[in-house]
């Protein structure tokens, strides 16, 4: 006969096999799991030595941080490549670049002068050639061994290609020392904007520490001028020439009437800025010219366009007594005709 205490065994039986099999099933799928997290870390580390070229078994956290940061630094750079391309592409950076080939790196001029002049002053230049800019073979020495390049910049006629235009051509190809803006049409109401384009394209054509503005009546000494720029090189950014102020003038009739008078305040003043008679700035002031030319307003004058741009920038004024071309002072660097 059965005893009472017998009858639940065979449920225990089955208890005991099922839990077994559960445990079985478990140690499978953990066993399972760190061979997958083995094989993954394995390869993980094998694709980072691979691309870091680190021949290392194991890499730690904060090296797989730096990996990351300079993966996401490398698509920063791109995309900012990208940016850069474009900028060329749309004039908003300067072409020149540097020649370097081995050790040898060309050297940065010292200054590039552009002689403003127009239709018809053709005794002017060459009187300006006769007494201070060379032509020829002296004009090449003169800007490999002083690091000064100087031209003539006009633009052209209303009617291009008439007598005028042909008359600039053919004066240049016997000379060389013009630049002639095809993009500007010549009109005395426009010289502030001759200046910006001239300024534009000296800074995108040539790298020099230092860009000049001079009328074609003006005389220029320039070893003076060499002299007087080197003792600003420690400048980055640097407006410099004979400053000055003076009365804006609303009356129509006026020679010196300026359209914007109101923007000058009721005192009808304009601020401190360079003599248009000749005014220097320097490369980085040159290059944000060039960059912002599509935004840079103009004035009725050429220096008073220029030292608007000025006023809202980092830039160091420097008013510079050699540069009062009028004044015909001592040691000056340059002299009105």
């Amino acid at each position: 006969m059965q005893s009472r205490g017998s009858g639940p065994r065979p449920l225990s039986r089955i208890s005991s096999i099922m839990l077994s099999m559960f445990a079985t099933m478990a140690s499978f799928y953990v066993a399972g799991r760190l061979w997958q997290d083995a094989q993954n870390r394995v390869y993980l580390i094998k694709e980072l030595d691979r691309r870091t070229g680190q021949g290392q078994s194991a890499i730690s956290v904060d090296e797989t941080l730096k990996l990351v940061a300079c993966r996401h630094q490398q698509k920063k750079l791109a995309a900012l490549e990208m940016e850069l391309a474009a900028a060329r592409h749309e004039g908003f950076v300067g072409q020149y670049s540097s020649e370097t080939n081995g050790t040898y790196s060309r050297k940065r001029l010292l200054v590039v002068i552009g002689i403003v002049t127009e239709f018809g002053r053709k005794k002017h230049r060459d009187a300006v050639r006769k007494s201070w800019l060379s032509t020829g073979a002296a004009m090449k020495k003169l800007e490999s061994e002083k690091g000064v390049v100087a031209r003539f910049v006009i633009g052209r006629s209303a009617n291009q290609g008439d007598g005028l235009d042909r008359e600039i051509d053919d004066e240049n190809s016997q000379t060389k020392d013009f630049i002639v803006l095809d993009n500007h049409v010549e009109a005395s109401e426009e010289g502030p904007k001759k200046t910006k384009l001239f300024l534009v394209y000296a800074a995108d054509t040539w790298d020099a520490e230092f860009y000049a503005k001079v009328n074609d009546d003006v005389y220029v000494n320039i070893d003076a001028l060499g002299t007087m720029l080197a003792s600003h090189l420690d400048k980055p950014r640097v407006y410099i020439g004979c400053m000055k102020s003076g009365e804006v003038f609303s009356e129509l009739s006026h020679k010196w009437f300026e359209p914007e008078w109101w923007k000058f305040g009721d005192g009808k003043s304009y601020f401190r800025h360079a003599s248009g008679e000749m005014f220097v700035v320097s490369r980085a002031v040159a290059q944000f010219i060039s960059i912002n030319k599509s935004i840079l307003r103009t004035f009725a004058h050429d220096d008073v366009s220029v030292g608007s741009w000025m006023i809202g920038l980092d830039v160091k004024h420097v008013n510079e007594g050699k540069l009062c071309c009028s004044s015909w002072s001592s040691g000056a660097v340059c002299a009105a005709a």
